[in-house]
């Protein structure tokens, strides 16, 4: 268990790492990478990526904006995917345990805050130096190592103490709780795809969502065949809209040029 954590506690250190020093924003650390990274380095590749995709939809909804604190999804997806991949266990169960999981990494995260927060007298003192290489240097450190040490030691912690208590727990439950947990794991995507519906919707994408219904509802079509079809349907409207404001842009001009020329 012992290697298996350093390995995990690894993903948690690396996705953190790329997306503050590459993409500035949560790439690696959504659940759709996160997870098939865990699951190959722990030598099931596919159970990642069947986890990661069901936790991303759970999460698709959720983003750490300004001061919100929503339910960290990287350090849930990685204990989730290692709990099915380290005990074998069924992976409904283990997308079950990513939300409760995520929401007390968020909440460990949180009691750390008014530490940080505290280091703002240091960093105004810095920044007031006017000394900028060194303040860069010592951001990117803060990030990469101090911020993350406390998370990556419980959720190292967490997996190699924690997994096989956690089976034992589940293999004392009775059989129709552990449906009940399977149950609650499909529901739980559906509200994360609720919570995004609920952002993007309008009259103008609502359509989609009827024929999406229709599509794998009444002609039995599977997920993959339905995003493709309606991807390319999407790229349609989207060239025939660009289009049409284009040749209203040059109506436009035209139009403004003739009544320059009759003044």
């Amino acid at each position: 268990m012992l290697q298996s954590a350093l390995i995990c506690t690894f993903v948690f250190w690396l996705a953190g790492a790329m997306d503050f020093t590459c993409f500035s924003w949560a790439l690696f650390t959504r659940p759709l990478i996160c997870g098939p990274i865990t699951g190959l380095l722990l030598g099931d590749l596919r159970t990642g990526i069947i986890m990661g995709g069901a936790i991303e939809g759970i999460y698709m909804g959720v983003s750490n904006i300004g001061g919100s604190t929503p339910a960290d999804p990287c350090p849930a997806t990685i204990i989730a995917v290692a709990y099915s991949i380290l005990t074998g266990s069924d992976i409904a169960t283990g997308v079950m345990l990513s939300l409760p999981i995520g929401t007390l990494m968020q909440s460990f995260t949180n009691i750390l805050t008014p530490f940080y927060a505290s280091l703002s007298v240091y960093w105004e003192k810095l920044a007031a130096s006017g000394n900028t290489k060194k303040m860069g240097r010592q951001v990117v450190l803060f990030d990469l190592f101090l911020q993350r040490i406390a998370q990556m030691l419980v959720l190292f912690l967490s997996i190699a103490y924690g997994i096989e208590g956690i089976q034992t727990v589940f293999n004392s439950l009775p059989g129709w709780v552990l449906n009940g947990f399977n149950a609650a794991s499909g529901m739980m995507t559906a509200v994360g795809f609720a919570i995004l519906m609920t952002m993007i919707w309008s009259k103008e994408v609502g359509g989609f969502f009827f024929v999406g219904f229709v599509l794998a509802k009444y002609l039995g079509l599977g997920t993959l065949p339905i995003a493709i079809l309606l991807a390319v349907v999407a790229l349609c409207v989207f060239f025939n809209e660009k289009r049409f404001i284009e040749i209203s842009a040059v109506s436009k001009n035209v139009k403004e040029s003739q009544e320059e020329d009759f003044f």
